[in-house]
């Protein structure tokens, strides 16, 4: 590894390509990173030379010479987890021919498909997902039965719900089909299965739920399973 001064454990993780700076604090408190063969749980600790071998689950954790991000348009039946204890199929399987490591920035639930964004960049990853940065993400959605103008109307002003205001969202309606309605709902918000619970609490259930845009970087006609990496310019849309 090359590290020029003192550098927080969690940064390094970041730099190596293995999750965002919050995301590898949570693997140092679970006790799955070890320095020099010692088990490193200090929110605080620093790495101060070249010469230390960090290791995440027992495996090395090496800096990697570039990043990459790019966009998958995820399947249904995928986890967004780099490994399952289930056994169920997990999305950087589908990154075929892909040789620098990246890892999913958010996550999508496994009946859930469409946009996910991966990435090698830690610090990219913390603006995406950090509240201050407000990304945006688009979801298509088909729910239940014919939404009323008022239900619509509290999603967008923002709801209760598990005892916290959603912040506002922008819905449009898309097309009516037989006992369902296909709408688009945008959120910059990431709780656990808020979309799902917003429209539950009106009385029109979600039936399939697919993410099809971060902010202006859209799905477009990026076929089902296929990924394209990102240009700078690309990952500019995800925060317009």
């Amino acid at each position: 590894m090359a590290v020029n001064g003192p550098l927080r454990l969690q940064k390094y993780l970041a730099q190596c390509g293995l999750a965002s700076r919050r995301k590898a604090e949570e693997m140092i408190r679970q006790g799955r990173v070890s320095v020099d063969g010692k088990v490193v749980i200090d929110m605080g600790f620093c790495l101060t030379g070249n010469t230390q071998t960090v290791r995440l689950d027992g495996k090395i954790a090496i800096l990697q010479d570039k990043t990459v991000t790019l966009l998958l348009n995820k399947p249904k039946g995928f986890v967004t987890t780099l490994s399952d204890p289930q056994g169920r199929p997990i999305v950087t399987s589908l990154l075929r021919g892909l040789k620098v490591r990246v890892f999913p920035v958010g996550r999508l639930d496994l009946d859930t498909e469409g946009a996910l964004i991966l990435t090698s960049d830690g610090e990219l990853a913390e603006s995406i997902q950090h509240p201050r940065f407000e990304v945006k993400k688009t979801y298509e959605a088909v729910v239940s039965g014919r939404p009323a103008r008022q239900g619509l109307n509290q999603l967008e002003q923002g709801i209760m719900l598990e005892g916290k205001k959603t912040s506002p969202a922008s819905i449009g309606k898309l097309k009516e089909l037989n006992h369902a309605t296909r709408v688009t709902i945008t959120i910059h918000e990431g709780r656990k299965r808020q979309v799902k619970k917003m429209f539950a609490s009106i009385g029109n259930p979600v039936l399939s739920l697919k993410r099809i845009a971060y902010g202006q970087l859209f799905l477009k006609d990026l076929p089902v399973g296929a990924y394209r990496i990102l240009t700078a310019d690309d990952i500019k849309k995800i925060f317009l």
